[in-house]
């Protein structure tokens, strides 16, 4: 039996873009939509439209510019949001408009001072409003993991019912634990009648450090859309990182479940948008950090060199690396000095490799890290 696609939504150019400081212009967006659409993701949320001119034009021109994934455009449940956003998707191949409303007693209360039933009558109305436009309307239920599970079942009975062929069940404020998050999920799935009709969507934001293991358990029971963004950009702590759910489902054949992603241009993509925003990638990243593939502990490095699979759950390639890195410190023993060594062009026996590693010791605890240009150095010093 083959593994279920999880579609990938994007939202790198939306949702990720809200960081401060990291505003993209038209032009950039573009290269990055561009990148997004060869890399495979299926959806590719591409701005707020109604928020400014600039959002706007970005939204229309990576109508134009995508050849594959299907383009969308956020708005809220309001009638102008609607209008604007399908006039900027019209050139797209396969326009989406994914609008909603917040469902928890907080929204509810807080920010729209309503009731439960006139929020099920605004998303409603603006369900069918955005299907007047486009055939694929997502509906998204803002602090759905705060909600209570038996109204967010109301709310998406009644959206699917209007025409919604997406749920968006995010997790706005990262609270969620895994267990809850997959229960929300396998809730819905069991009590909402016409779900057959929908996919539904994981949305996890990380100010907990749990959207990506939120969205894998959505996944789990259930869900068939995963939102997310390269290196997990986005508002406080980020989204859910695309490379880490891609590469998830990957290395758990367990799961039966897969994604469209073509993994071997996840690392020049992450790049890309780390030089795009100038937002550094962590090192101790998942995937795609600099560190990601790399060994200093002289244990480690003992078993990478002998058999990459002792360390490494990942083979570097399939991610875009070129190999893994055997960095020298103090930490190192004599198999990376040796390995190092011959790299740059020393073949050194037993007694030699003792003789410099002894040199070796010397000069790593006076600097951090024993660059390739040191070990000549090293050698001539142990007069061999």
């Amino acid at each position: 039996m083959g593994k279920e696609i999880v579609q990938i939504f994007d939202t790198t150019l939306r949702d990720g873009e809200q960081v401060p400081g990291c505003k993209l212009d038209t032009k950039n967006k573009l290269v990055i939509a561009e990148r997004l659409d060869h890399l495979g993701v299926d959806i590719i949320e591409a701005g707020f439209p109604i928020s400014s001119p600039g959002d706007f034009s970005s939204v229309e021109e990576i109508s134009k510019l995508v050849k594959n994934a299907t383009v969308c455009g956020l708005t809220r449940a309001v009638k102008k949001d609607i209008e604007v956003a399908a006039d900027a998707l019209k050139f797209a191949k396969r326009p989406r408009i994914h609008t909603g409303i917040g469902t928890s007693d907080s929204h509810i209360k807080h920010k729209f001072n309503t009731t439960q039933d006139q929020i099920i009558e605004r998303a409603i109305a603006a369900v069918a409003y955005a299907k007047s436009f486009v055939e694929d309307v997502e509906f998204y239920a803002e602090d759905a993991g705060r909600t209570d599970n038996e109204f967010l079942a109301r709310v998406c009975e009644a959206v699917i019912k209007a025409g919604a062929t997406v749920l968006n069940i995010p997790d706005t404020t990262g609270y969620c634990l895994p267990e809850e998050y997959g229960a929300k999920i396998k809730y819905l799935k069991e009590h909402v009648t016409g779900i057959d009709k929908a996919i539904l969507s994981c949305h996890c934001h990380n100010d907990l450090g749990l959207a990506t293991a939120n969205s894998i358990a959505g996944a789990i029971h259930g869900a068939r859309q995963i939102e997310c963004t390269i290196n997990g950009i986005g508002e406080r702590a980020g989204n859910t990182s695309l490379e880490e759910v891609v590469m998830i489902m990957r290395q758990h054949p367990t799961l039966n479940l897969d994604t469209r992603i073509n993994s071997k241009l996840l690392y020049s993509t992450s790049q890309l948008v780390s030089d795009s925003m100038g937002m550094v990638v962590q090192p101790n990243k998942a995937v795609v950090g600099a560190n990601a593939f790399a060994h200093s502990s002289g244990i480690h490095q003992d078993g990478v060199i002998k058999n990459r699979e002792t360390y490494e759950i990942m083979d570097p390639h399939d991610v875009g690396v070129t190999e893994s890195a055997i960095v020298l410190t103090a930490r190192s023993g004599r198999a990376a000095l040796a390995y190092r060594a011959k790299i740059v062009g020393f073949e050194l026996d037993k007694l030699q490799l003792d003789k410099v590693y002894e040199e070796f010791l010397k000069f790593a605890d006076l600097q951090k890290e024993i660059n390739d240009e040191d070990i000549p150095k090293i050698v001539a010093a142990a007069n061999i």
